[in-house]
């Protein structure tokens, strides 16, 4: 019943031998959302640093004669109706798991370690669950395999982004400020708006959303639930949650240890649900700890 659509996604390249790290963002977000992460990641997950004075040509050889790790290949992606991925009426989580699905194997990847933010979270776990051959290790930020928050805050967001009116020939800034505005009496958060206004682009002279607003509220009780299964999934997982943020409650323990039986849960003090942007280099260190040894 569901069709896959080519995931737009960036590369950092890293070395080919082991799972690559792929990060999926939440609702409303992009591929963007994680860069800073991923660049981080990359440049702090290859273990040792090369000794000043080393060439580290052909095989990263040094004097010392040892050789150094690369660090495992990033991959950031956009998710369907997100970013620059393609639009598309259907918006479910098995809809998504199978884009995921599609990019891997299109790159030629038999195992990845995913991690996802929020609704990428749940794209996670939904793959994780599918095709557990195909994950070595989840890492699930800020969210649990239950429903969520009310849709009623989110249907809110779209009927204010909805109502957005930017006349065409506006600077990007003069664009942005007057959708803030006419954001501002429903979106109250200042951190929020400026959120989904990552979202307005330009198009042919005019001022759109890149997001399909459409699909979204069609599936929003999609979006905030989860599919049911019934095998759980083998592997490592780590729920990484926001100690100020509502999203991983205790009443979520026992479907975490009943579909994720070798999950871990933590949580990072001070960070609310954007937990990688809260609390930047306590998120980096808890990644890089439940990430394999290289």
């Amino acid at each position: 019943p569901h069709s896959a659509v080519p995931l737009a996604h960036v590369e950092l390249e890293g070395r080919r031998d082991r799972p690559p790290l792929v990060l999926l963002h939440g609702l409303f977000g992009s591929h963007g959302n994680f860069q800073t992460v991923a660049k981080m990641l990359v440049r702090r997950g290859s273990g040792k640093v090369r000794p000043r004075g080393c060439p580290g040509g052909v095989g990263g050889l040094c004097p010392r004669g040892d050789t150094l790790p690369l660090p495992r290949q990033v991959l950031t992606v956009d998710a369907r109706n997100h970013g620059g991925s393609p639009h598309s009426p259907e918006m479910t989580y098995e809809a998504m798991s199978l884009d995921v699905q599609h990019l891997l194997s299109r790159l030629g990847i038999a195992k990845c370690i995913l991690l996802g933010h929020s609704m990428g979270g749940k794209t996670a776990m939904t793959l994780a669950l599918q095709r557990p051959e195909l994950v070595e290790r989840l890492i699930s930020v800020d969210i649990g395999p239950s429903s969520t928050a009310p849709v009623s805050e989110f249907s809110t967001y779209i009927s204010a982004m909805k109502a957005v009116k930017v006349p065409p020939g506006l600077s990007r800034s003069a664009a942005r400020q007057l959708a803030d505005n006419q954001l501002e009496p429903v979106v109250k958060l200042p951190q929020v708006r400026q959120f989904l206004l990552t979202n307005l682009v330009e198009l042919e002279g005019r001022y759109v959303w890149r997001v399909n607003l459409e699909a979204i509220s069609q599936h929003l009780e999609d979006i905030m639930n989860f599919p049911v299964f019934h095998k759980p999934y083998p592997g490592p997982a780590l729920f990484l949650g926001g100690s100020d943020s509502p999203y991983i409650s205790s009443s979520d323990y026992p479907e975490i240890q009943r579909l994720f039986p070798e999950a871990e849960i933590q949580f990072i003090k001070g960070a609310g649900h954007i937990v990688h942007q809260d609390k930047f280099e306590e998120f980096i260190t808890a990644v890089l700890n439940f990430l394999p040894q290289m």
